[in-house]
Order: C-alpha cells, then structure tokens, then sequence
C-alpha cells in the first residue's frame, strides 16, 4: 500500500477513534471517496491497535493502578483499581459475547455505504438526546455493577460501522448519570479489553496469510495512529466539558447527509 494511503487512513483512526464519530464509519468510506482500493479489515484492525497503544500511555496511572490492583487482591489500599478494572470487565462481557459472530458480518454485508449514513445520522441524534435529557448524577468512582453492564451492552452497537464505538457509549453513561468528562474518561478505558480482542483476531489472521508486506503496512499504520491518537485523547479530556457534543452532532449530521447523497447520486 502506498505510503500516503497509510498516512491519511492512519490520521482518520488516530483523529476518529475517541470522538464520537465513529472511525470505522470514516475508515470505510475512504476507499469510496478516493476510488482507493478497500485496506481491508487487517489495515482497520491494526490502526485500532495503534490507538489501543495511546490509551495505555494516557490512561498509565488508570492503567497501573488496575494492574495493580488484580495482582495484589488482599490489598484493600487498591480497591479503587480493583473497582473500576471490574467495571470495565463486566462492560465489556456483551461485546465479547456478540464480537465473535459480528466480525465476519463486518468484513462484507455490513460494510455499507447506506448503512454507515443512516447509523451516523440516527447516533448522532441518540447523543444529543441523551445529553440533554439526563442531568448529571454521578461521577465514575461511583457507578454501579448496573450502570457499567448498560453501557456495555449499548457498546455491541457498535459493531455496526458508522455507529461510534466512544459515541454510543457516551451516549449510555450520559444516560446513566456520568457527567461528558467522567463518560469519555469510562468509554475510552472500555476500549482497552474490546481492541484488544479484536487486535489479537487480525493478528491472527495476518499470521496466518503469510503476508510479509501486509504485515509492515499494518505496523506503520498502527504506529501514526498511536501518536495522533494520544494527542486527539489529551485534547478530549482537557475541552470536552467546554465544547459538549453539539460540533460532533452536527458533524455527523452533515457527514450523514453528504453519505446519502453519495449513495443515491452516485
């Protein structure tokens, strides 16, 4: 693959992937757009893994301390890590459960210009409404087994392409009480067990091709995600109480809208 096709694919993943707007959506329409042949699942799953690698950097404290927490069960001066490690462990059991059998659905019938218009425009609206319905009520050292099961399960929506894996859960903990920053700070963490999950099936799948040149395209594409990725993550922490949802919502809006176009008019 040429080196500029890697470098704007990898830029769309480390921009996209943790702002609700769905990367996959973005990663999918490229080769559309550009007349670009299809980079396949491997290259998509790879700049995931890229992005994977940023959260870890940014998230290191969180990260360390759950770490820490598992591998030391008797100390009680680690049950905060310990809580949250199994929060995000019981919000990831529906994605694990519906993963398997999605991911072949992804890689053809459900890799759909329309389809990826119509999720974007209806979860994008789904965050509006979400985020103005429900008032703040929590912050994330407080969440329950509940809360985190719900927003797990909002998250297998994500396997559709254009739906935003960071977006729809967003959506769920500003449903379940979580303030923009504390249910950005919950839906990237839950990321960690979910890439990963998908990162080890396209290794797999690499390995197994047998494709050496593949293999470092996929490599170069995971490594200029990783580092426009922790960037995009830094700046989403420190705004996202100032700015909202509501550039995200309109964006996604016009995105949808021009999908549409492309698909009826083209």
């Amino acid at each position: 693959m040429p080196f500029f096709h890697i470098l704007v694919l990898a830029a769309i993943q480390g921009i996209t992937e943790f702002l609700p707007i769905s990367s996959s959506g973005h990663l999918l329409i490229i080769p559309t757009i550009t007349g670009w042949a299809d980079q396949g699942q491997t290259i998509d799953i790879a700049v995931h893994v890229g992005t994977l690698v940023a959260v870890i950097a940014y998230f290191r404290k969180d990260v360390q301390q759950i770490a820490w927490a598992f591998l030391r069960p008797t100390d009680h001066s680690a049950s905060e890590g310990r809580r949250l490690g199994w929060h995000i462990l019981i919000a990831s059991i529906p994605i694990v459960i519906a993963g398997g059998g999605m991911y072949y659905l992804i890689q053809g019938e459900l890799r759909s210009i329309l389809l990826v218009a119509a999720t974007t425009i209806l979860f994008g609206l789904f965050l509006g409404w979400a985020d103005k319905k429900f008032p703040v009520t929590k912050k994330i050292e407080t969440i329950t087994v509940r809360d985190s099961f719900i927003i797990g399960l909002f998250q297998v929506l994500s396997l559709l392409p254009g739906t935003s894996r960071s977006g729809i859960t967003m959506s769920a903990a500003r449903m379940r009480g979580l303030s923009r920053s504390d249910g950005a700070h919950f839906s990237i963490l839950l990321s960690i067990p979910t890439i990963l999950g998908a990162g080890t099936l396209a290794t797999y799948h690499l390995i197994k091709m047998g494709d050496a040149q593949v293999g470092f395209d996929a490599v170069l594409a995971g490594v200029i995600a990783c580092l426009i990725a922790f960037m995009v993550i830094s700046l989403l922490m420190r705004w996202i109480e100032k700015i909202g949802f509501m550039p995200f919502i309109i964006y996604r809006l016009i995105l949808g809208a021009f999908l549409l176009a492309l698909y009826f008019l083209t």
